[in-house]
């Protein structure tokens, strides 16, 4: 399994939807929890786009030089960006980054947010516009000169003067729901990424992104986008996610719905679906609770349990053909650290390049009495 992280640029604290509890997410913070996962051997971090968080190409740009094996998953926004201006900051970064850049494609679905940056296309030409736009970043990317004349984009000899390093370009992360989404991730994507739902339904859309990248004569790799909510016991965990939304109230969560239906988004229609419930009934598949969607856009299901549930939980995803998971947990800082110290033993999840691993001096936990070093722990799936 391939474990990212979550960089909370739009926010972070120990409930949802409260001052309570929050914390300022500066940079010195997104810095922190970056080397953190980065340390803790986490494959990469997701630096998520809209205008509720920071811009990512710039965050990512920071972060690059205070990790080292970290990869960089960043949005590319069709009909925001110009295809050759995004494969010059593309081959820029993966450079400075030493290689370590993924490119995650998003069309957007918040009509308020793709008004205000200039975006007024309905749904499927969206899509029609991102597939002009990916033929030309390729192309460009791949060492192409391009001159090309769609309906949507036109562009008279784009080219990089240096390029990636990873060839022909960073891997395109994809997601989406709708059948425009499903045909062009299955004949441009290389990874769809898909929100949590329940295994049945994740794997009727897996199955159906990959008949089409079959009959295109193409193969896809998988991922899903998950937060997570693991302790000790079940009991904590349950009693951590029902803290977590501890000062959602019905006023908050309609102002949340109001806002969501701005979107035309199918993944949105489908997360507020199964929020739609009373909040006794949030647990919509074993161990998947719905609760975070209440007033999160994007992701908003959560595993939640005791590690050995939680990592069984994993590997049912795993079972479809999924093998990037994509985590994240509030605050953002603290879960990472639990989640590794958790989860990680359970999983197939290389552990080489971590770096508590081969210590510069000291033990790992506190030395007994000032006299016993302690073994590291082991832990088996139960």
């Amino acid at each position: 399994m391939n474990i990212f992280w979550f960089l909370p640029t739009h926010g972070d604290g120990r409930y949802l939807a409260t001052t309570t509890g929050g914390r300022q997410v500066s940079f010195s913070y997104l810095q922190q929890t970056a080397q953190a996962a980065d340390s803790l051997g986490f494959d990469g971090v997701l630096i998520p786009t809209g205008r509720s968080c920071e811009d990512p190409w710039v965050i990512g740009s920071a972060i690059a030089p205070a990790t080292s094996h970290l990869r960089l998953l960043i949005a590319v926004r069709p009909g925001i960006m110009g295809p050759a201006v995004a494969a010059r900051m593309a081959a820029t970064l993966d450079r400075v980054s030493g290689g370590r850049l993924l490119i995650n494609v998003v069309t957007g679905g918040d009509l308020a947010e793709l008004g205000g940056d200039g975006v007024f296309l309905p749904h499927d030409e969206r899509y029609q516009l991102t597939e002009e736009f990916l033929t030309i970043w390729r192309r460009v990317m791949s060492g192409e000169t391009v001159t090309f004349e769609g309906r949507y984009i036109k562009v008279d000899g784009a080219r990089l003067s240096f390029p990636p390093i990873q060839t022909p370009h960073p891997p395109l992360y994809f997601g989406g729901s709708s059948p425009a989404a499903h045909r062009l991730i299955a004949q441009q994507g290389d990874l769809y990424l898909t929100w949590g739902e329940s295994p049945a339904a994740v794997a009727a859309k897996i199955g159906e992104v990959r008949e089409l990248a079959r009959q295109s004569g193409r193969s896809l790799r998988l991922g899903i986008r998950l937060h997570v909510i693991v302790r000790e016991t079940d009991r904590e965990a349950w009693d951590a996610a029902r803290e977590l939304i501890r000062y959602v109230d019905d006023r908050t969560i309609a102002r949340a719905l109001k806002a969501f239906s701005n979107s035309d988004s199918e993944g949105r229609r489908r997360m507020s679906a199964l929020a739609s419930r009373p909040r006794e009934e949030l647990e919509i598949s074993p161990n998947l609770w719905a609760g975070i969607g209440l007033v999160r856009g994007g992701a908003g299901t959560a595993l939640v349990g005791n590690p050995q549930v939680v990592a069984t939980r994993m590997r049912e995803y795993a079972a479809l053909g999924i093998d990037t998971f994509i985590l994240s947990g509030y605050p953002h800082l603290e879960e990472a650290y639990r989640v590794a110290e958790l989860l990680f033993p359970l999983i197939d999840h290389k552990m080489d390049k971590v770096s508590v691993a081969r210590p510069l001096s000291g033990p790992l936990g506190e030395v007994v009495a000032n006299s016993h070093v302690l073994e590291p722990a082991t832990r088996t799936l139960e």
